[in-house]
């Protein structure tokens, strides 16, 4: 019986445990991404591409507005425009399965970079 317990107890730390590491996906971003300068930070030619690119690629999921529908988390949030615009490209270019994030890896860098200026611009 007490190995059955401690099996158990076993088994719920480890989840407990993989629960906190999840965090937020901008927290999961490799270092080398994290780093990494938006080439079009505060350029209002990058916000207006990128809120047209998040119309077409992530609204139906996270609002019009950005304000999250469903499981889709809202986008105007500080954990958002707080992050390093590195590590949003990182969530853009990998997403998350696990999550439902789709990967836009599909898109060029230039525009996965347009909608981390526009989100930037949420505040």
């Amino acid at each position: 019986m007490k190995l059955i317990v401690a099996f158990f107890t076993a088994v719920l730390l480890s989840i407990v445990a993989a629960g906190q590491r999840d965090g937020s996906l901008v927290q999961q971003a490799a270092p080398k991404f994290v780093r990494l300068p938006n080439p079009y930070e505060g350029d209002p030619l990058a916000i207006e591409a990128g809120n047209k690119l998040f119309q077409r690629e992530c609204a139906a999921c996270h609002g019009k507005d950005a304000r999250g529908i469903g499981k889709a988390p809202p986008l105007v949030l500080p954990d958002v425009y707080r992050a390093a615009a590195g590590a949003l490209f990182w969530v853009l270019r990998n997403g998350s399965l696990k999550r439902g994030m789709p990967s836009y890896a599909h898109l060029p860098e230039q525009q996965r970079w347009q909608i981390v200026t526009y989100l930037k611009s949420l505040r």
